[in-house]
């Protein structure tokens, strides 16, 4: 449970340098242009709130992506474990049959030749 906070931090410490860093670019872009302050100012406004919505865009599929990682691992987890399950339990089949043959055989080593 912890690693997958862990993940999840990440991935917001991330998106979040992602946003501020493009927000600067902008804004510095904008500041930059030749234009009056209102124009500028709106430009700005607008910049903001596509930067916004394309975070949000990114958060989402981020999300579901990570979603569907930590679905896709548990599920490989599980059917790895029910395989090493299942040879685990061949070996320790293997084993005790490997045990009655050696027993058998000394068993009849013991007995007198007829």
């Amino acid at each position: 449970m912890s690693e997958n906070r862990e993940e999840k931090n990440v991935v917001v410490n991330f998106l979040a340098g992602l946003g501020l860093g493009a927000l600067i670019g902008a804004a510095t872009a904008l500041l930059l242009a030749p234009k009056s302050g209102s124009e500028t100012r709106q430009d700005l406004a607008n910049a903001a709130e596509e930067i916004k919505t394309k975070m949000n865009k990114l958060v989402e599929d981020v999300s579901a992506y990570s979603e569907e990682a930590i679905k896709k691992s548990k599920e490989l987890l599980e059917t790895t474990k029910s395989k090493v399950q299942t040879a685990i339990d061949a070996g320790k089949q293997a084993m005790a049959r490997k045990r009655e043959e050696t027993a058998g055989e000394e068993a009849g080593e013991e007995s007198p030749a007829g």
